[in-house]
């Protein structure tokens, strides 16, 4: 695949997730899949309003159009 291709493909899948924001329970599950992948064995995933997300190092995503944060916690 040459550079210009991955470039183009790179621009519309970007361009798409700006236009259209994820519900809260579609974009978690997206997290909770890349967080398993990477050997994480027990941690918290909270859907919060954007009021309770006090420090922004836990906050992992933003859903319902900007409206609650997702916020991640290791355990132990």
């Amino acid at each position: 695949m040459n550079k210009l291709t991955l470039g183009v493909l790179l621009a519309l899948t970007s361009t798409s997730l700006l236009a259209a924001p994820k519900p809260c329970e579609e974009l978690r599950a997206e997290i909770e899949v890349k967080i398993q992948a990477a050997g994480v064995a027990s941690y918290t995933l909270e859907i919060v309003p954007n009021d309770e997300a006090q420090d922004p190092s836990m906050v992992v995503g933003s859903c319902d159009g900007g409206t609650r944060k997702i916020i991640y916690q290791k355990n132990g």
